[in-house]
């Protein structure tokens, strides 16, 4: 019988009475030959570059630790594709659409298909020998399957990768949260978690992540991916179901008090394939009309309302917020001690390139 890479469809996460999460398994899971051999590898040398593979090619700013040298060359890898939960904003899991609905959702189709350590493993060979060590591990959830990432790392920590790359990948807050975990993936090369924190208000968090997060100390998650010498980038979202003013001040709050290294935020957007996004053709939302106007950054960008907040009033604050915390004297601290002083001034060239917005009259 073929050994298994992961799971077909991991039906949720639940929690033992200590409180650490735990994976409620299906009864199918999936071959790692099957994924394999569909998707067989990357064709990295079909990509252009100028001088050396990859070189024209950007990792963003704060994964270089702030240094514009370091951000190329670059490259971003899947070690596995859809995501398991069922977040309302989220889009992802439309690579799994299985139906014929008019209007499909893709937290309907909730799986994850792996390809195996061994197979993947040779990817980063190809990588590192072509000099690329600043790589972006783009799975939408690569710390939850430990039968499929534990293998991967110690292979990269076996093949001494863990000193050259500096790697970043995607995680809930509810997944790391064991120490032995994040000392592996550490060796491993992964030197930065994005973690998706989204709202600083409990109500509004647990209604769109469709996730265990009652029961967890967020800044407790933070302390511990800290002390593993792991640097954090905080995702968060204004413009939830149920944000007002309050509820998003809350969430800005929160990622001041935090002081992780990295900040994103956006504003919520009624992605196609979103569940919001069917909530709002329901409502009578006013849509974008081109695809520019469902990019964050984009002059055309147009958010979803919510029952409190126009669209133009939650754009203007997360806008806002950007500045704020990139103006934060404390967190401007941080970064000097953490990377040095052109680190420190490259964030303040930065935050003073102000987006252009239509809806805001610009």
């Amino acid at each position: 019988m073929s050994s298994l890479a992961g799971l077909e469809n991991v039906k949720g996460i639940g929690f033992r009475k200590d409180e650490r999460p735990y994976l409620t398994l299906p009864e199918r899971v999936v071959p790692q030959e099957r994924m394999d051999a569909d998707l067989p590898g990357y064709a990295w040398d079909l990509l252009p570059y100028k001088d050396r593979p990859l070189d024209l090619y950007r990792s963003p700013l704060w994964h270089a630790d702030y240094d514009h040298d370091k951000r190329s060359p670059y490259a971003a890898i899947y070690t596995s594709l859809g995501c398991v939960f069922q977040c309302n904003f989220c889009m992802i899991n439309m690579i799994n659409r299985d139906d014929n609905e008019g209007v499909g959702v893709a937290s309907n189709y909730n799986k994850m298909r792996f390809w195996s350590p061994d197979f993947i493993i040779k990817e980063f060979d190809k990588l590192v020998d072509m000099g690329v060590y600043t790589l972006r591990i783009a799975d939408e959830m690569f710390l939850l399957n430990p039968k499929f990432y534990i293998p991967l790392c110690e292979l990269l920590v076996d093949r001494g990768y863990g000193d050259k790359l500096n790697m970043w990948a995607y995680s809930r807050v509810d997944t790391v949260n064991k120490p032995q975990t994040l000392e592996l993936i550490r060796k491993a090369g992964i030197r930065w978690l994005a973690l998706g924190i989204e709202s600083g208000d409990r109500r509004i968090r647990l209604e769109v992540s469709k996730g265990k997060f009652e029961d967890l100390d967020i800044r407790e998650i933070v302390e511990k991916v800290h002390a593993a010498d792991i640097n954090i980038i905080g995702n968060y979202l204004f413009g939830l179901p149920g944000d007002d003013l309050g509820s998003m001040q809350k969430t800005l709050d929160l990622s001041k008090d935090l002081l992780t290294l990295a900040w994103n935020a956006y504003a919520v957007m009624p992605l196609p394939g979103s569940q919001l996004y069917k909530d709002a053709i329901t409502k009578g939302y006013e849509l974008p009309s081109s695809y520019a106007g469902y990019s964050f950054h984009s002059y055309e960008t147009k958010p979803m309302p919510t029952e409190y907040l126009s669209s133009e009033e939650i754009l203007a604050y997360r806008d806002r917020a950007f500045y704020e915390y990139h103006s934060n004297p404390d967190f401007l601290a941080k970064v000097k001690r953490k990377f040095g002083g052109f680190a420190y001034e490259n964030i303040i060239n930065m935050k003073e390139v102000r987006l252009k917005r239509k809806i805001l009259g610009d």
